[in-house]
């Protein structure tokens, strides 16, 4: 089993067919302040398998901050089952409502685990205080 894709998002479902909608992708936030919380991230981790990967399994998710500190971390049973009929790859997208503890300005990371071993890492670029105005057209607005 690997991971095809992790990301962080403002939304994500499944349609009634079967289809991952996912709303609003972002690797990047500004908060005012720190300490400070990013709340309701929608974490978006799409699984693929074969049917030898049918069983019980588990999904560590760690949240690192910039010093290498971990902030929090969750753990979960996955049990996959094997479809009837096919011997083609499995597709098994989980979605995940986390709220994010930010504590410094910098670079974040979300890592996924599957059975003890790190498979992916997503990185949020968290910059904080007074946003400065953008350049538009080469003037400040």
């Amino acid at each position: 089993m690997h991971v095809s894709f992790a990301l962080f998002a403002d939304a994500a479902n499944l349609s009634q067919e079967g289809k991952l909608n996912v709303l609003g992708v972002f690797d990047a936030v500004h908060v005012a302040a720190f300490p400070s919380v990013h709340p309701r991230a929608t974490l978006v981790v799409r699984l693929k398998g074969s049917p030898a990967d049918a069983g019980v399994h588990t999904m560590d998710l760690n949240w690192i901050n910039p010093r290498g500190t971990e902030l929090w971390s969750s753990s979960a049973e996955l049990t996959i089952g094997a479809p009837a009929g096919t011997t083609g790859e499995l597709d098994m997208p989980i979605i995940a409502a986390v709220d994010l503890p930010l504590d410094v300005a910098g670079d974040y990371a979300m890592r996924v685990s599957l059975n003890g071993e790190q498979r992916a890492e997503v990185v949020l670029h968290v910059r904080g205080g007074t946003p400065q105005p953008r350049p538009v057209g080469g003037l400040v607005s």
